[in-house]
C-alpha cells in the first residue's frame, strides 16, 4: 500500500519503475515525505490498530489458559504471577527504550517487534522445557511488547490531527481491549474441542504472522520533518509540508527526558496506570477469580469476561467520535471514571455473595467496561495533546514515560494481589487435588477436617500411640481428654463386666440401679444374661455380681459417652484405608484449602475496594492535562488556530516565492480551503 503523494519525490525527480532492490529497500525505508490524504491515512491507521490488537492478543493469550500452564509446569500461582511481574518489569524497560523512536522512527520497530513476538508465541513459549525457561522467554516477549506498544500510539498520533485524535486513539485503544476480547472469544469457543493450552498459542502465533505480512508491505510512517510538527486539523496538511520543505533546522531533541519529565505528563501517566489496575488484574487473574470464588470453568470465565471487553471496545470508538465532535476530553474522563468506580463498588460488594447470577455479573462488567473505555479513550487523546504542547518532536519519549509507568504499576499491582489475596495461591495450587481426594475419600476427609494438624501428624507418625488416639477421639467427640481416657480405660479393664451390663435391658438395668433389692428386676436381668451368653442361672448370677463393681457414675458415663467414642474409633480406623501419599497430602493441605475457601471472598473484596480507590485517585490528575472543559471555548480555540494558519501561509507565499515547494504548498492549502468552503456551502444549500 503506497500513498500516491508519498510516491512523488519532493524535489520533483521523475518516478521510475521499482527494481527488486528498490522493493527490498522500500521494506526498510518507510518514510512518507508528504502527509497522506484521507484514504491512505485511514489504511495506515487501520494497520496500526490491527498490529496493536495482535500484539495485545499475544501478550494476553497465556491468561486464558493460566491454570493449565500452572499445572503443566507444576508451578505455584505465586510463581506464575512472578512470571507476569518479570515480563512487565522488562516491558517497562522496553517502553523506556521505545523513546528512541523519536530519533529512529516507529514503523520498523513495530514490524520487527511483531515478527519476534509472533515467533516467540508460535514456537518458543509453547515448547519451553520448564518453568524457568518459560519465565525467561516471556521476559523477552515483554521486552518486545513494551517497546512496540509505545511505538504504535506514537504512529496513531502522527497520522491523526488533534481534531480527530480521540477517534484515532479510540481505535488504537481497541488494541488492548480487542486483544483481550479475541483472547477470550477464541479460548471460550475452542477450549472444549481443543483442551491443550498449546493450541491457543498456535492460533495466536499464526495470527501474528499473518498480520506481520500485512504490516511488512503496508505500514509507513511520516518523515521526521512532518511528524515533528503540531497538526491541529487536516487543513494544516499543506502548511506542514511547506514547513518541512522550507525549514532546514532540526527539532530540539537535546535533553529529551528532561523536556518530558513534567508534572502534567508524569502525574497523568501515573493516574491512568492506577486507574487501569482493575483492567490488568482482569486480564491476568479473572479466570482465577471466577474459578476459586464461583466455581466457573475456564471457558465460562472467559465467556463472562467477553461482556467487559465487548462493552469497552464499543465505548472507546463511540467516545472518540463524540469527543472529537465536541472538541473536549476532560468531561469524558471524569464521567467515565465516576461511573466505572460506582460499578466497581457494586462489583466488590457482590464478591461475597456466591449465589450472584452469571448475567448479573455480565451486565455489571459491561457497565464497568464501557465507562472505563470512555475515560481511557479521552485520556489517551488528552495525554498526547499535552505531550505535543511541550514538544511534538518528543511524542514517543512522552509515551515512553506512560508505557514505563504503566508496566511498573502492573508489576506492583500483581505483587500486591498475591499479598492481599493469599488464598488464591492456596486454592489454585492445592485446591483441585484436595477436591479430588475429598471426593475419593469422603468419610476420611470429614474425619481429618475435624482433627487438628498436630493430631493428624501425631497419628501419621505413631498410629498406635494411645495418647495420640485419645487426643483424636477427644477432638472427634468434643469430650475432654480426661473423659475419653476414663471411658476407654473402663472399656478396656472391665470389658467382660460391660458385656454383661450391655446384655441387660436398659429399663431393667435402671430399675436395679435404683433398687438393688428389686427381685423382679433381678430375675429379669438373670434371664437376659442367660439368653445372651448361653449359660445357666448360677453363672448368670455370678456375672451380674462381678458387674456390680462398676459404679453408677461410671456406668452412666459409659452409657452416655461410650457410643460417641465407639463411633469416633470407627472413623479413625477408616483412615487406614487411605494411601500414604494421599493421606499425607490431605494432612498437609486440606486445612489450608478449607481456610482459603473461607477467606477468599473477603480477600478479593478488599482487593476490589483498593482498585475502586485507585479509580477515584485518577480524577484529580485530569485537571493537569491540557484542553478545554467547554465545547464553546474549544471551538473558539480552533477558529483562532485557523486564523493563525491562514496568516502563516500567506506570509510563506509572499516571502518564499523562490522556493517552489513552499509556493506549491501554499497554493495547495488555499485550494483545500476553497474546496471545503464549497462543500460546506453545498451542504447548507441542500
Amino acid at each position: 500500500m503506497v500513498d500516491s503523494d508519498a510516491a512523488t519525490e519532493v524535489r520533483g525527480a521523475p518516478m521510475s519503475t521499482p527494481s527488486g532492490r528498490a522493493i527490498v529497500s522500500g521494506l526498510w525505508h518507510r518514510e512518507l515525505h508528504r502527509y497522506p490524504r484521507d484514504l491512505p491515512r485511514a489504511a495506515y491507521l487501520g494497520i496500526v490498530v490491527l498490529v496493536s490488537i495482535t500484539l495485545y492478543y499475544e501478550l494476553y493469550v497465556q491468561g486464558s489458559v493460566s491454570t493449565q500452564i500452572i499445572a503443566h509446569y507444576h508451578l505455584s500461582l505465586a510463581y506464575f504471577t512472578s512470571v507476569m511481574v518479570i515480563g512487565n518489569g522488562v516491558g517497562a524497560l522496553g517502553s523506556i527504550l521505545a523513546g528512541l523512536a523519536d530519533r529512529w522512527g516507529r514503523a520498523n520497530l513495530v514490524v520487527g517487534g511483531l515478527l519476534i513476538a509472533s515467533l516467540l508465541i508460535l514456537f518458543v513459549l509453547p515448547n519451553a522445557p520448564d518453568g524457568a525457561s518459560y519465565t525467561a522467554e516471556f521476559a523477552v516477549l515483554g521486552l518486545v511488547e513494551g517497546a512496540v506498544l509505545v511505538a504504535t500510539p506514537a504512529l496513531m498520533r502522527d497520522f491523526s490531527p488533534q481534531l480527530g485524535r480521540a477517534a484515532a486513539m479510540g481505535f488504537w485503544t481497541m488494541g488492548p481491549v480487542m486483544g483481550s476480547l479475541v483472547t477470550t472469544e477464541v479460548s471460550s469457543h475452542t477450549l472444549n474441542a481443543h483442551p491443550s493450552w498449546r493450541f491457543q498459542f498456535t492460533v495466536c502465533g499464526l495470527t501474528g504472522l499473518v498480520v506481520f505480512v500485512i504490516a511488512l508491505f503496508g505500514l509507513r510512517e511520516l518523515s521526521p520533518r512532518l511528524r515533528d510538527q503540531l497538526m491541529v486539523s487536516s487543513h494544516d496538511r499543506a502548511l506542514i509540508e511547506a514547513r518541512a520543505v522550507g525549514d532546514t533546522s532540526r527539532p530540539v531533541r537535546r535533553r529529551a527526558w528532561r523536556q518530558m519529565v513534567r508534572r502534567d505528563i508524569v502525574g497523568p501517566a501515573f493516574a491512568i496506570s492506577v486507574f487501569l489496575v482493575f483492567y490488568y488484574i482482569a486480564v491476568s487473574s479473572f479466570v482465577v477469580y471466577c474459578s476459586v470464588n464461583f466455581g466457573y470453568s475456564e471457558a465460562k470465565a472467559n465467556s463472562l469476561a467477553n461482556w467487559y471487553w465487548g462493552a469497552n471496545a464499543i465505548a472507546v470508538v463511540v467516545t472518540g467520535v463524540v469527543s472529537d465532535r465536541l472538541r473536549v476530553r476532560k468531561p469524558f474522563m471524569v464521567a467515565g471514571a465516576v461511573v466505572s468506580a460506582a460499578g466497581l463498588a457494586v462489583f466488590a460488594g457482590l464478591t461475597t455473595h456466591p449465589t450472584t447470577s452469571y448475567h448479573t455479573f455480565a451486565w455489571l462488567l459491561a457497565l464497568i467496561g464501557s465507562a472505563g473505555g470512555v475515560a481511557y479513550c479521552a485520556w489517551m487523546a488528552g495525554f498526547t495533546e499535552t505531550v505535543e504542547k511541550h514538544n511534538p518532536a518528543m511524542t514517543a519519549t512522552g509515551l515512553a514515560i506512560w508505557g514505563g509507568m504503566l508496566r511498573a504499576v502492573v508489576c506492583l499491582s500483581l505483587t500486591g494481589l498475591m499479598l492481599m489475596v493469599s488464598s488464591a495461591g492456596t486454592l489454585v495450587d492445592h485446591g483441585p487435588r484436595v477436591a479430588a481426594l475429598a471426593a475419593k475419600y469422603a468419610p476420611q476427609t470429614a474425619t481429618l477436617s475435624s482433627l487438628s494438624t498436630a493430631t493428624q501428624n501425631s497419628l501419621a507418625a505413631h498410629p498406635d500411640d494411645p495418647a495420640a488416639q485419645v487426643q483424636a477421639l477427644s477432638e472427634l467427640t468434643g469430650l475432654s481428654v480426661g473423659e475419653v481416657t476414663r471411658v476407654v480405660t473402663l472399656s478396656t479393664q472391665d470389658a467382660e463386666e460391660l458385656k454383661t451390663v450391655q446384655a441387660v435391658d436398659p429399663q431393667v438395668l435402671s430399675a436395679l440401679i435404683a433398687d438393688k433389692q428389686d427381685q423382679e428386676a433381678l430375675a429379669a436381668a438373670i434371664q437376659q444374661v442367660e439368653a445372651a451368653f448361653g449359660i445357666d442361672e448360677a453363672a448368670a448370677r455370678q456375672r451380674l455380681i462381678a458387674a456390680n463393681k462398676i459404679s453408677t457414675v461410671d456406668y452412666l458415663a459409659l452409657r452416655l459417652n461410650g457410643p460417641k467414642i465407639q463411633h469416633a474409633g470407627v472413623r479413625l480406623a477408616e483412615l487406614a484405608k487411605m494411601s500414604a501419599p494421599d493421606a499425607a497430602y490431605l494432612r498437609a493441605h486440606g486445612a489450608q484449602v478449607l481456610k482459603a475457601q473461607k477467606d477468599s471472598p473477603q480477600q478479593w473484596q478488599r482487593w476490589w475496594w483498593l482498585t475502586f480507590a485507585a479509580q477515584l485517585l485518577f480524577l484529580p490528575f485530569v485537571f493537569l492535562l491540557t484542553g478545554r472543559w467547554s465545547p464553546r471555548r474549544a471551538r473558539e480555540d480552533v477558529r483562532a488556530h485557523e486564523e493563525a494558519i491562514e496568516k502563516e501561509l500567506q506570509d510563506l507565499i509572499e516571502s518564499s516565492g523562490a522556493v517552489s515547494g513552499v509556493t506549491r504548498a501554499g497554493e495547495d492549502v488555499l485550494g483545500i480551503r476553497e474546496h471545503d468552503a464549497k462543500r460546506t456551502q453545498g451542504a447548507v444549500d441542500s
